[in-house]
């Protein structure tokens, strides 16, 4: 008995729906680690703070731009079909290689190790037991995603939900019992421009996964509508819950406790709920690891299914009608996503390594989708476009400066790591090549 497939997507997500799978991609573990590295990497409590504002801010401004893009082209390909029509097929589908490469398939491996080492604070399952719960999220969500469309949408409300209750408690504990402060010992600390372009980084890092909404665009019930409310409360929820964080964080610990604590979120715990704040702040990163997990499976498959379409592998493509999802590509990219689990089980890099490793080529990217925004604007003027961002071209213009200021910094201000992902990207050239040699030439313009 074979399984009724076609070839698109039926619409099915609300604003609501919409809203919880973005903030549920960008709250994740970067909230319970970065906050330490901007504080590195800036001179006063107000230039930290300041610091959250601007990413809020640049988050802002770059969905705008996206909010235009999605509702005017909406698409399961999100970034890939954007890049495509501005800059041609050589540019997109090296998009889509550093997107299972670096990008995404990387994120997902990372966040489910992350998952398993708070994971096995709470129960050890011995030397593999990070590996074992990472591997063991992985497959459980794969599977909730296979199986449907609304099952992993309600997973991820529920997953958001539970969150956002999570950091309001943190929230709460920091301004209830916070107050005098850290005594702790000064830290060198490095300042000055080149500084805070690196604690941007950090902040943008920890702000990203706004992006993935181009994605959602083809399940959205209302995209011509919809796309702008879903970036919108999204990014202003996030926005939201960030600066406050960050300011109950400064409120217990102050600048020099932020800077020597590597494991901020428990020391705020610890003022108000004593020696099991380890354990109740390894619950709530597990719940924003899972949370992660599962919208970044739900929008990274998307890309599979397009990138199908385009390369005429049929398996690839196809839309599986039961599940309303693309569920061979749900498949390949959790593949992917296992064999870099296994590789980091081998050997294990850091935090830091990782946004290293990512930031370049993410911004890179990002960039070229404000130049493509620009570009469809010249090109494609006469076509409806259901949401104008406000200020054209100051508006794309100044998303553009925000995302060259951190490629450059992301190249400049951190280590090896940033060359490893750049190296992996010109790997992509063959790919690149076979597939302008076997694009499927029928397929119809989104």
């Amino acid at each position: 008995m074979t399984t009724p497939a076609s070839t698109s997507p039926r619409a099915s997500l609300s604003v609501m729906d919409g809203a919880l799978m973005i903030v549920g991609i960008i709250i994740g573990i970067g909230i319970f680690r970065t906050p330490q590295l901007v504080a590195l990497n800036v001179g006063s409590e107000t230039a930290f703070v300041v610091a959250w504002i601007l990413g809020g801010a640049a988050t802002l401004i770059g969905a705008l731009v996206y909010a235009e893009l999605a509702a005017t082209y909406p698409s399961t390909g999100g970034e890939y079909r954007f890049l495509e029509r501005a800059l041609g097929q050589p540019v997109a589908l090296m998009f889509a290689w550093a997107r299972t490469t670096v990008i995404q398939t990387g994120a997902i491996a990372a966040v489910a190790f992350v998952l398993g080492d708070y994971a096995q604070a709470l129960f050890s399952l011995g030397d593999m037991g990070p590996a074992i719960y990472a591997a063991v999220a992985l497959a459980v969500l794969t599977a909730v995603n296979i199986y449907g469309t609304y099952q992993s949408k309600t997973a991820q409300n529920l997953f958001s939900f539970v969150l956002m209750g999570c950091l309001g408690a943190i929230i709460a504990v920091g301004f209830l019992f916070g107050g005098e402060g850290v005594a702790a010992a000064p830290v060198d600390a490095t300042t000055g421009v080149g500084a805070f372009g690196l604690a941007m980084v950090f902040v943008l890092l920890t702000y990203g996964g706004w992006n993935e909404a181009a994605y959602l665009s083809a399940d959205v019930r209302d995209v011509r509508r919809d796309m702008f409310r879903i970036l919108m409360l999204g990014t202003a929820i996030v926005t939201a819950l960030y600066v406050l964080i960050n300011v109950s964080f400064l409120h217990v610990l102050g600048l020099e406790g932020l800077r020597k604590s590597s494991a901020i979120a428990a020391d705020v715990m610890r003022a108000g709920v004593g020696d099991s704040a380890a354990t109740v702040v390894s619950l709530i990163v597990c719940v924003a690891a899972l949370s992660t997990i599962n919208a970044s499976i739900f929008t990274g498959a998307r890309l599979y299914h397009a990138l199908g379409d385009d390369l005429a592998l049929s398996k690839l493509s196809t839309w599986s009608d039961t599940g309303n999802n693309p569920r061979n590509a749900i498949l390949m990219q959790s593949a992917i996503a296992f064999g870099l689990v296994i590789l980091g089980a081998l050997a294990r890099d850091g935090f830091t390594a990782m946004v290293e490793y990512t930031a370049p080529v993410f911004w890179s990217f990002l960039l070229l989708v404000g130049v493509s925004s620009i570009v469809l604007r010249q090109r494609d003027a006469g076509r409806d476009r259901p949401f104008r961002m406000p200020l054209y071209p100051l508006t794309p213009i100044v998303f553009c400066l925000i995302c060259a200021y951190l490629l450059y910094s992301s190249l400049v201000y951190t280590g090896a790591g940033a060359f490893v992902g750049v190296a992996v990207l010109l790997a992509g050239v063959p790919f690149v090549v076979y597939g302008l040699r076997h694009r499927n030439k029928t397929v119809p313009a989104e």
